[in-house]
């Protein structure tokens, strides 16, 4: 479903209305740098074609290099805010980001249970930036009131193994099917797990995306791993999981059609700032030529320690 900037230019019969998009409520953080959170799940579901009902769940202060605090919003103003829009439009599928704290994990939670069959995709970022006692209680209500409603979990395999198994004491990291094991204890359905790291090839150095249900690995793509650090891979890589969904892919070719387009998105990628690099989302509407044309494009695969640890570069490369 990645846009094909051709088709804009056929011509059309006026006198039939276009299909309407398929809607995307998206609940997640204010992000100023527009690398990740709303900003870049709007991005997001534009790109794929489908549109976006944002929910603000709390303001994140960061730049493109790190996140440095946030302020939560009440969570009754967060249910108000999707319950309105609810009542109006037809949603086809929900994507569930940062929420701020583990009271508005509870209120999105409420405003789910009453839509249990439409499909959600929830993201873990690496939240090792929130204080301790902000951190635990977030993560046991979004093991316990997010997980059970969720049919993709999507995060990167070290944030995914603190998250799903924070007691894992083997010397060998835990494999997407245990991932998944741990989180269909919770009623997950799904985990996609990326940067997952394979053995080396001489120098270079392999990482995966495995999608893994409790019974094992379903599909996955192998790219080598290169040097570079970005920032909204994981919100990006969701977002486009939940659009695709939502327009009703079958689950395997939507995570084969998001990994392409986030590949695409970050082998385009720009450094707005001094700090990672942000996924173009837009790539396909550059004119030709203009992609890439210095040759210099970042490629790469980075485990962010504050935001985002999924990264990926060029296509058949790097995550």
């Amino acid at each position: 479903m990645i846009p094909d900037p051709q088709t804009a230019t056929e011509p059309t019969d006026p006198s039939v209305d276009a299909p309407a998009p398929a809607c995307v409520m998206c609940f997640n953080a204010s992000d100023p740098s527009g690398a990740g959170g709303l900003a870049g799940d709007i991005a997001t579901v534009a790109a794929m074609g489908a549109h976006t009902l944002p929910v603000v769940t709390t303001i994140v202060m960061r730049d493109t290099a790190e996140v440095f605090d946030q302020h939560v919003l009440d969570p009754d103003i967060v249910a108000e805010q999707a319950r309105t829009i609810l009542e109006d439009v037809t949603v086809a599928g929900f994507k569930v980001g940062f929420l701020g704290s583990a009271e508005t994990v509870s209120a999105v939670a409420e405003v789910l249970s009453d839509y249990a069959d439409i499909p959600l995709v929830a993201y873990m970022p690496a939240l090792s930036w929130l204080d301790e006692d902000q951190q635990g209680p977030y993560l046991d209500a979004f093991r316990e009131l997010i997980l059970p409603a969720t049919e993709v979990l999507v995060g990167s395999h070290k944030t995914l193994m603190d998250f799903l198994l924070p007691d894992w004491d083997s010397e060998r990291p835990a494999s997407p099917r245990e991932l998944a094991v741990a989180a269909g204890e919770h009623g997950t359905r799904y985990v996609l797990v990326t940067g997952v790291m394979l053995a080396s090839k001489g120098t270079e150095q392999f990482i995966d995306n495995v999608l893994a249900s409790p019974q094992g690995a379903l599909t996955g793509e192998k790219f080598e791993r290169f040097d570079a650090s970005f920032v909204g891979a994981g919100d990006t890589l969701a977002a486009a999981m939940a659009s695709l969904l939502a327009a009703g892919s079958e689950l395997q070719a939507a995570v084969g059609e998001a990994l392409a387009f986030l590949d695409q998105s970050l082998d385009a990628g720009f450094r707005p700032g001094m700090g990672h690099i942000v996924p173009d989302r837009f790539f396909w509407a550059l004119p030709p030529g203009e992609e890439g044309e210095d040759g210099d494009h970042p490629m790469g695969d980075d485990e962010l320690p504050t935001d985002d640890p999924q990264n990926k570069g060029s296509p058949r490369r790097v995550h």
